[in-house]
């Protein structure tokens, strides 16, 4: 069939306090990504010495109770996912949703998604609200996020990112999803994860992907059709400070990774009040997200490393075809290459 996208907003020019909210709606999410968990890790330890110390514990016992909630079903609100400022986070940059064909909801889905970027804003947008409307472009599907697992151990936090269907991306987690009863889940894997987020360079299409195959494991564990997902443009909201493979700094970051599960990156963007000056504030490039064809898998419950590879490699071919169908109308040039990792 051919390609759907979800509706755009309006092309007439932006009023002064229309740009202004986009760009609140923009710089919240950067500050809740970077900033949320610290904070209230931090407040819970601070107030333990306080008179306010009840408040503390209390949470903490909480804590404790709800600790294997995220992997059980987790707490989605389509509330917080309908909340208008993320309709302004979409404006902002904007970020299109575009739909290459069906996705019954008779059967389970995992979806690769690429590239991982600095902080998955098209991705967010598109599967984790409904700025989008992923409900309407794909009925029936019910679209779970899978983010690294330490971001449910911070106080909080872990709360509000629940409240979008967030999920742990471990086998509970996932394995949890895929065996409900009721078939539409759609399980959202950004396969090279933090390792990818190194190589964000603006103009640069360089993915984590040829030794990453537990996400096909999965797939064959419940028969789940895989489906390639390429969001243009998210390598281009920020400016990144790489550094090259071999030197002291690289090592550090691989190192620093392999401890805490995430890499830490030398990024900027522009100004809050001037797009001359540097800042937090990414950079309003247009982000389409391109949501490809399923490929049919059968379920296995003890794979075979032949079946594994055999998937894989059908999955990175299909994922460099939407890339190449796709990247010319999404203003990359006819020339440039994914690149495997």
């Amino acid at each position: 069939m051919g390609v759907a996208t979800a509706p755009s907003p309006p092309t007439t020019s932006k009023t002064l306090q229309k740009q202004h909210l986009e760009a609140v709606g923009a710089y919240q999410y950067v500050l809740t990504f970077l900033f949320m968990g610290p904070f209230f890790s931090l407040l819970v330890f601070v107030l333990l010495f306080t008179s306010l110390w009840t408040f503390s514990v209390v949470y903490l016992v909480w804590l404790y109770v709800d600790w294997d909630t995220p992997s059980q079903g987790g707490r989605r609100s389509e509330w917080i996912r309908n909340q208008a400022i993320w309709r302004q986070l979409r404006d902002y940059y904007p970020v299109k949703l575009v739909k290459t064909t069906e996705l019954p909801p008779d059967q389970n889905y995992v979806l690769g998604a690429h590239p991982h970027g600095i902080m998955c804003a098209g991705f967010l947008c598109n599967f984790s609200t409904e700025s989008n409307g992923f409900s309407q472009l794909f009925p029936g599907l019910r679209p779970w996020l899978a983010v690294l697992a330490g971001l449910f151990y911070l106080p909080v936090y872990r709360d509000y990112i629940m409240s979008f269907g967030l999920r742990p991306v471990s086998r509970q987690s996932l394995d949890f999803i895929l065996s409900q009863p009721q078939l539409g889940q759609a399980v959202v894997i950004m396969v090279g994860g933090a390792h990818e987020a190194l190589y964000s360079v603006p103009g640069e299409h360089c993915l984590t992907l040829q030794k990453r195959k537990g996400f096909v494991r999965l797939a064959l564990r419940h028969g789940a059709s895989l489906v390639p997902v390429y969001s243009f443009g998210e390598n281009d909201i920020f400016r990144l400070k790489a550094f090259a493979t071999g030197s002291w700094q690289h090592w550090c970051q691989l190192t620093f990774k392999k401890l805490m599960g995430f890499s830490p990156c030398i990024f900027w963007g522009r100004g809050l009040f001037s797009a001359t000056s540097w800042g937090l504030l990414p950079f309003a490039v247009p982000i389409t997200t391109v949501v490809g064809r399923p490929i049919p898998v059968p379920q296995r419950l003890r794979p075979t490393e032949e079946e594994v590879n055999h998937y894989h490699a059908l999955y990175m071919k299909a994922l460099e075809q939407l890339f190449e169908e796709h990247k010319e109308s999404c203003g990359v040039p006819a020339s440039t290459c994914l690149t495997f990792i």
